[in-house]
């Protein structure tokens, strides 16, 4: 039953990196090409439009290392490992992941903003603080998980030593 509900979370963690992945490799390019054209015509807004994809390209690397250390805690769970410190590294990778992202959307949220201005689009702002949000939520909740692990573990050590 339990190696059920891992595969269960293992396969819904791969359906959180597929469309990620089809919108770094379908939509992102097309945005960009669009946004050298601008650029190229001398708008100032196309180079704005550059920095923010860019940006988006760099989050994706911690996006799918967190999503890698998501599977690999899973798989810790599987092995009957989840009350260890590698369990513990995993939820610090992940939390560190989820500040990084946090952190590169807060630097660019500024373009986000100009980007929404110029376009009478407030919901693009919207955006940007939505994935700055969540981000952060995951961050805060990985930490929390972290520290219960990581007492647990402690309370667990102390039980074995007193037996």
């Amino acid at each position: 039953m339990k190696q059920v509900s891992t595969l269960f979370l293992k396969i819904a963690v791969i359906f959180i990196g597929i469309p990620i992945l089809a919108l770094c490799i379908f939509l992102l390019p097309q945005i960009a090409n669009e946004a050298i054209a601008q650029a190229s015509n001398g708008a100032q807004l196309g180079y704005i439009v550059l920095g923010i994809l860019i940006v988006m390209y760099i989050a994706t690397i911690p996006f799918y290392f967190a999503l890698y250390q998501t599977l690999k805690l899973l798989s810790y769970i599987d092995k009957n490992q989840a009350f260890s410190q590698v369990s513990v590294k995993s939820l610090k990778k992940i939390k560190n992941c989820a500040i990084t992202i946090s952190g590169l959307y807060v630097v660019v949220l500024p373009m986000f903003y100009i980007v929404a201005e110029w376009d009478d689009a407030p919901g693009l702002l919207l955006i940007g603080m939505v994935i700055i949000g969540a981000s952060m939520i995951i961050a805060v909740f990985a930490a929390v998980l972290q520290r219960l692990l990581q007492k647990a573990i402690h309370i667990k050590l102390e039980n074995d030593l007193t037996v």
